[in-house]
């Protein structure tokens, strides 16, 4: 199950929703990973945030042991595809979500979000929200 950028700000801000499945998907020793956009957001976050030194300690805490998804060219290829689609439907979403999506798409895993808004629109994505 990859984890996206809006559950990990959850976890880190201390949702209990959020923080009580992280633990039982731990529990159930469900493969949980994270992927490189999901970095770069985070990181982002990080730079335009009031407290940076706050924000990447617990970035860092995050991604500490964290099993993380790289932007392959497969992947990169079928995001772009997928942004694009939506473009031209009149359906945008970030790109950093049609990366997400295609990461997930290509290595046949589920996509856990708050953001089943923009996820949803995508064709033969599992998402599952909290």
């Amino acid at each position: 199950m990859i984890l996206d950028t809006s559950f990990l700000i959850d976890v880190m801000r201390g949702k209990p929703s959020s923080k009580e499945l992280l633990q039982r998907l731990i529990e159930k020793g469900t493969p949980i990973t994270i992927t490189a956009p999901s970095v770069f957001e985070l990181f982002s976050g990080i730079t335009q945030s009031s407290k940076p030194i706050l924000e990447k300690e617990k970035v860092q805490t995050i991604l500490k042991h964290q099993a993380q998804w790289p932007l392959e060219e497969e992947s990169a290829e079928l995001g772009g595809t997928i942004y694009g689609k939506l473009a031209q439907q009149g359906q945008t979403i970030e790109a950093i979500d049609a990366m997400i999506a295609a990461i997930a798409l290509t290595h046949h895993e589920p996509v856990l979000t708050a953001n089943v808004k923009h996820f949803s629109r995508i064709p033969g994505l599992n998402v599952e929200t909290y």
